[in-house]
């Protein structure tokens, strides 16, 4: 087991002393911006949580969270996972353990029931949430329960949910929309937007973000109705290729979630890879490839590890009672392109 770093470990990776190491901690003024940066990076990197373990150990008191996350192949999600087991030895130290179910969360009724399942079961929940009725109302009776609730990548905001973990996903969909956009370089024609489900928060606000900019500044555009491909490669590979056979005069498409290799298949297959401009999300093994190849111009990036260790993060917070650190936990948009791989 890994022991729990300690503020010496945090100064010494940032190469600042251990004065200004607490300095940042507490907010106390004296310390220049960019060594902040430097302390709270590294308090990223390490999953840093000051005096985290030796409270936890000193309550005597086990954890356990679920994290709720899609059923499947979606690359980002397993990359969430992957982050997760990560932290084993961090979360020992805190005797929080954390049980991750796969569940069909593009069924209404399946995530429901898996989210009651858990009423008296766990301390604290992270799922990735349809926006729907029935899951607002299995989120708000865990929450009566007595469970923190946390929304991850894609949120229920109209349910008591007590934190939502991930981008500002109009702001991501606003992001496409202009890339998209700008790289058909003047061309008129229409644009196919590919989703997983609309019912998913995160991809009905893409979908608004991207229309917003496309129907205010590139007016020579037509955005097509959605077609959902619930993040199968197979259901996108047959939407696309259909999208492609119908509309000749298509020169953009926008993927908006997961089901990656699907399209990238039918824009291959098509003959017409070089003419249509593809913009998807999340760098992944496959979406390095295309990017690299030049079968995807741009994908719109959020951080996996930021993001797994911000709901248990954030989660560990409110079992405690104790304050979420925003300026930590705030999961930043990136644009990635063939240039700029990370």
């Amino acid at each position: 087991m890994n022991a729990p770093l300690t503020l010496r470990d945090i100064a010494r990776q940032a190469g600042v002393s251990l004065a200004t190491v607490d300095r940042v901690l507490h907010n106390r003024p004296g310390v220049r911006p960019d060594t902040v940066r430097r302390v709270r990076d590294a308090m990223e990197r390490s999953a840093f949580q000051p005096h985290a373990a030796a409270s936890e150990l000193a309550r005597a008191r086990a954890r356990r969270f679920a994290f709720v996350m899609p059923s499947g192949g979606n690359l980002f999600m397993q990359q969430i996972l992957a982050h997760l087991g990560e932290m084993t030895g961090w979360m020992a130290a805190r005797r929080l353990t954390i049980d991750t179910m796969a569940t069909d969360v593009f069924d209404p009724t399946i995530l429901a029931a898996k989210l009651e399942s858990l009423v008296g079961q766990v301390d604290g929940v992270a799922v990735v949430a349809l926006d729907h009725p029935s899951v607002r109302a299995a989120i708000n009776d865990l929450v009566d329960a007595g469970v923190k609730v946390v929304t991850l990548v894609s949120d229920v905001p109209s349910s008591r949910r007590h934190h939502y973990v991930g981008i500002d996903n109009i702001a991501a969909g606003r992001t496409a929309g202009a890339l998209v956009g700008r790289f058909v370089g003047g061309r008129k024609g229409r644009l196919a937007i590919v989703a997983g489900s609309q019912a998913l928060r995160d991809h009905a606000e893409r979908i608004f973000g991207f229309s917003q900019v496309i129907g205010s500044e590139f007016r020579q555009l037509e955005v097509l109705p959605v077609v959902e491909g619930h993040d199968e490669d197979e259901l996108s590979e047959r939407l696309t290729t259909r999208l492609l056979k119908e509309y000749p005069d298509m020169i953009g498409l926008y993927n908006v979630g997961a089901g990656t290799p699907g399209v990238a298949k039918a824009l291959a297959e098509s003959g017409r890879a070089d003419e249509v401009v593809f913009v998807g999300h999340d760098v992944t093994v496959l979406t390095r490839r295309l990017l690299l190849n030049g079968a995807m111009d741009a994908a719109i990036s959020q951080n996996p590890g930021h993001e797994a260790r911000a709901a248990v993060r954030v989660l560990l917070a409110l079992v405690r009672n104790e304050p979420i650190l925003s300026e930590q936990e705030t999961i930043r948009i990136d644009i990635v392109m063939r240039d700029n791989l990370p």
